[in-house]
C-alpha cells in the first residue's frame, strides 16, 4: 500500500511536541489549535506508519522511533525554512529574511545598533537573530549567517576575520568602593568572582592559566554570559567582560589589566552556497565592517 507523503508542517510540529512535552504546549508554541496539532501527528505516524508519541502521566512521551528521527526531522524543518528565506529575497534591491546566529552578548549587546543601521538602509530586509553557539548550524542551514569566537573549520564555509575581541577583568565601582581592588591574582581570591557554572574543554582550559577561576572558588556561577555581565554590573563582584562593552559603562572598572587579558578571534561566516545572495552579502559585509568598528573602539 503506498504511503502518503509527510506534510513539511508535520515535522515542526512533532519537533514543538518533542520540546514541549504536550499537544497544548506545541499548540501555543506554534500559534494553533491542540485538535490541529492532534491531527499533525496522527497524520506524521500514519505516513510512517510508526507509532511516535505515547500518553504518559505527564504528557507526551517520545517513543525510541521519535527520537531517532528527531535529528532528520530538524534537517527537514531547517530545510523548508531555508527555502523560504530564499523565496522571500527574491525581487529588486535588497530585501527577504537572513536568520544570524551569535552569542548572547554579541546578540544583545553587540549586534543591535549594526543591524538597526542595516535595516534603516535596506528597509525590506528582515532579520531572524538566534543566541547560540553551536559551531555546526551554518551547515544544517539552521542560520544563514553566523558570529564565532572561533574560526571555523568546515570546508563548504564563508569565513571572514575581523579582529580579536579583548576580555578583561571588570567591577562595578560600588564594588570596589566596598571590597576594594586587588592588586595581584593571587588577591583576587578574596573577592567574589563572577564566572561559569558548568566546565567545558575552553572553561578547564581557561581554569588551567587562571586557577583562581575554579569552579568551587567563584561566588557566582552562570552558564549565561549575560547573566554574568549583570552580576558584574550589579556590583555582585569582579568577572571577565569585552573590553569594548565595558568602556561604554563609566561605573564598570578594569582590575589588574597587567595581570588578565584575553583575546578572541572573531569571525562571520555563512555557507558557500549563499555567497551570491543579495541579502546575504550585504549583511554579511554590515556585519564584518560593525564588528571591525566595535573592536576599533575599545
Amino acid at each position: 500500500m503506498n504511503r502518503r507523503e509527510p506534510n513539511w508542517e508535520w515535522y515542526r510540529t512533532f519537533l514543538a511536541v518533542l520540546e514541549t512535552g504536550s499537544l497544548s504546549a506545541a499548540g501555543r508554541a506554534l500559534g494553533m489549535t491542540q485538535p490541529t496539532i492532534g491531527r499533525h501527528i496522527d497524520g506524521l505516524e500514519a505516513a510512517l506508519a510508526l507509532k511516535l508519541f505515547t500518553r504518559s502521566f505527564d504528557g507526551f512521551a517520545p517513543t525510541d522511533a521519535a527520537l531517532e528521527l528527531k535529528p532528520y526531522a530538524a534537517g527537514v524543518a531547517a530545510t523548508s525554512a531555508a527555502l523560504l528565506r530564499v523565496a522571500s529575497s527574491h525581487g529588486a534591491g535588497v530585501r527577504g529574511t537572513v536568520r544570524l546566529t551569535a552569542s548572547e552578548v554579541v546578540g544583545v549587546e553587540v549586534l543591535p545598533p549594526i543591524l538597526a543601521a542595516l535595516r534603516n538602509e535596506h528597509p525590506e530586509l528582515a532579520i531572524e537573530l538566534v543566541l547560540s553557539n553551536k559551531v555546526d548550524d551554518l551547515l544544517h542551514r539552521e542560520a544563514d549567517i553566523a558570529v564565532r569566537m572561533l574560526r571555523p573549520t568546515q570546508e563548504a564555509l564563508v569565513a571572514k576575520r575581523v579582529g580579536g575581541i579583548e576580555l578583561g577583568l571588570y567591577a562595578h565601582e560600588r564594588y570596589l568602593a566596598a571590597h576594594g581592588a586587588p592588586k595581584s591574582m593571587d588577591e583576587l581570591s578574596q573577592h567574589s568572582i563572577v564566572g561559569f557554572d558548568k566546565e567545558n574543554a575552553f572553561i578547564r582550559q581557561f581554569q588551567d592559566r587562571f586557577p583562581v577561576f575554579s569552579r568551587a572558588a567563584l561566588a557566582f556561577r552562570a552558564d549565561s554570559d549575560l547573566a554574568q555581565l549583570g552580576a558584574i554590573r550589579a556590583g555582585f563582584g569582579i568577572g571577565a567582560c569585552q573590553s569594548a562593552l565595558a568602556a561604554r559603562d563609566k561605573a564598570l572598572v578594569r582590575v589588574l589589566p597587567a595581570s588578565f587579558s584575553l583575546t578572541m578571534d572573531t569571525w562571520v561566516a555563512m555557507h558557500e552556497d549563499l555567497r551570491e545572495s543579495t541579502r546575504c552579502a550585504t549583511t554579511f559585509a554590515a556585519i564584518a565592517a560593525g564588528l571591525k568598528a566595535y573592536i576599533r573602539r575599545a
